[in-house]
């Protein structure tokens, strides 16, 4: 992945502010247990829902089940954001990765991030690869789609130092 253009936004900043950099910034995204993902439905209405993410080689990789309703949405409508923070108003860093959700099938790769899965989260989630696809050992509905979402921008926001920052792809 390329090194982004970084900006700071002045008009949501304070005026001492600086910008987050894009190490601080692409960290949050690598250590964070927990992400949510809003998808957009059929109908127009947004989708949010909690997930775990795998940031590995400059893009996000989430799983869902085929019949789950991110999974519905991402078959008419590839584009999400992915978010994670700290949920605090006075300190950390909030992260919204935007970008499309593209499957992943190749089983090359799906075993790479199964083992970077079992690495983040010390083993509490296990895959198997099969088909171009996860499966769970030993459950047999425990079948999940992999998504990759390279970033177009990443926006983040800085509390405490309250400075809007955007980290944009080419």
């Amino acid at each position: 992945m390329n090194e982004p253009d970084t900006a700071l936004d002045q008009r949501f900043s304070n005026p001492d502010a600086t910008a987050a950099g894009w190490d601080e910034t692409r960290r949050v995204l690598e250590e964070a247990q927990l992400s949510w993902i809003c998808t957009v439905r059929a109908d127009g209405r947004p989708h949010l829902t909690p997930l775990v993410a795998v940031w590995l080689d400059g893009a996000l990789y989430f799983s869902t089940g085929d019949g789950e309703q991110k999974a519905v949405n991402l078959r008419g409508n590839p584009h999400v954001l992915l978010l994670t923070g700290c949920h605090r108003w006075d300190q950390g860093l909030d992260v919204v990765a935007e970008g499309d959700a593209i499957r992943v099938t190749d089983n090359a790769l799906l075993t790479r991030l199964a083992q970077a899965w079992a690495r983040k989260w010390d083993g509490q989630w296990q895959y198997q690869v099969r088909d171009g696809r996860f499966e769970q050992p030993g459950d047999g509905e425990g079948q999940a789609l992999v998504f990759e979402v390279r970033p177009a921008k990443v926006l983040a926001f800085a509390k405490g130092r309250f400075a809007q920052t955007r980290h944009s792809f080419a």
